[in-house]
């Protein structure tokens, strides 16, 4: 069942709760653990030599959140900005990051939803951004690794 986003609730409660976004027809899950806010797409600041899926940073109540949008790091086409775009900001390490997703989903526990690791593929590393796969109702969700989704050798 959806539950509502609260940036306030405690730490505790949670474990085993996943956001979920899109891109294009796929359906993403990040762990609530990670995520302090949601904001609308909003103008971005372009930083030179930084990595084409970086975005730029934007000014976030005073703190300066580099913005990473998924769909380039994910070498999925880009698209323009609409009115469902949105920007969920993650917290990784005490650092800051605002990714950009097609559109916000839902809030699901996944405590009790069937969740399987990703199938080995030949010459290709499914696991290289995410963690796992889980059933929720009738579709599967891909659950993001922050963790590794923001760790990357160009840095930003």
């Amino acid at each position: 069942m959806p539950e509502e986003f609260n940036p306030a609730t405690t730490e505790d409660d949670l474990t085993g709760r996943f956001l979920t976004f899109y891109i294009d027809n796929a359906v993403y899950g990040i762990e609530l653990t990670h995520v302090i806010d949601i904001i609308s797409a909003q103008e971005v600041t372009n930083v030179p030599s930084t990595p084409a899926y970086v975005k730029g940073i934007i000014n976030l109540r005073g703190s300066i959140v580099p913005v990473i949008d998924v769909r380039l790091k994910f070498n999925i086409p880009e698209r323009e900005y609409d009115d469902h775009t949105c920007f969920i900001v993650v917290d990784i390490d005490d650092m800051q990051v605002a990714i950009v997703v097609d559109t916000v989903d839902e809030v699901v526990n996944l405590d009790n939803q069937v969740t399987a690791s990703l199938p080995e593929f030949n010459n290709v590393n499914t696991k290289e951004y995410l963690r796992s796969i889980s059933k929720v109702d009738n579709h599967l969700v891909l659950n993001l690794d922050c963790e590794k989704f923001l760790e990357d050798g160009n840095g930003f």
